[in-house]
């Protein structure tokens, strides 16, 4: 992977085995050959990891999973849903702001940068961290997708207890293997496992609207003496 890319310290030792894995090389030759080619990649290379850069391992408390990085130019950087300030909220983070309007009375963010989430410890993760532009899951079944999944075990096997906010089938299939609190044989589950279908807005109306999910994690994690999410977004000019 390019030289600048930026990677917090508490995964690198985790990982390693995943970077120095045939597949991450595989994937690594595909990127290279892509950019000769000149065709552009989004989000920028230094931003690949920027959720795992923002958000150090051991200070995540809650789990977003996406799918892949918007592909229009000026929006991905690098968190899942989020989008670069000035850049105007996508229709599934539009709902996201309504439903936490609705569940906890937040006032509508005049933006869609969610850098504020993922410095609390909001892990907000895509299952593929590059795109073409204008291509829509092009870099789809490259091999990003084996390394977000150690990423997600890595979290789950953390002691402390996390929130993972499963929206849509693909992220529930992704993060199947989580136990909860609810589901964990002889009450071996830790975590909070929320699913709820995708706030997009052909799906939205089908259960994202009413989850009330920001307020519940919120609950699980005082009630499991963390510190609760602070959901509300600073205002951006």
């Amino acid at each position: 992977m390019p030289g600048e890319i930026k990677l917090h310290d508490s995964w690198k030792t985790p990982l390693k085995g995943e970077f120095e894995a045939p597949y991450m090389q595989a994937l690594r030759n595909f990127l290279v050959g892509e950019r000769e080619k000149g065709k552009r990649i989004f989000p920028a290379s230094s931003l690949w990891f920027h959720a795992l850069d923002a958000t150090p391992l051991p200070d995540v408390r809650a789990v977003i999973l996406g799918q892949d990085p918007y592909h229009g130019p000026g929006q991905a950087h690098g968190l899942c849903f989020s989008v670069r300030p000035g850049v105007r909220p996508p229709p599934s983070l539009v709902n996201i702001y309504k439903e936490m309007e609705s569940d906890c009375g937040i006032t509508r963010a005049n933006h869609g940068h969610l850098e504020h989430w993922a410095r609390q410890g909001v892990l907000l993760l895509n299952s593929v961290l590059t795109v073409e532009s204008g291509a829509a899951a092009s870099h789809r079944g490259k091999g990003w997708e084996q390394f977000t999944d150690a990423i997600v075990r890595l979290v789950a096997e953390k002691e402390e207890p996390v929130v993972f906010l499963l929206w849509g089938s693909y992220a529930q299939k992704k993060a199947a293997f989580v136990e909860s609190v609810e589901q964990g044989a002889k009450g071996e589950g830790r975590h909070c496992v929320l699913k709820a279908p995708h706030p997009s807005p052909l799906s939205a109306h089908n259960g994202f609207f009413g989850c009330r999910h920001f307020s519940k994690a919120n609950a699980f994690l005082e009630a499991q003496g963390r510190e609760p999410i602070d959901w509300a977004l600073p205002a951006e000019g």
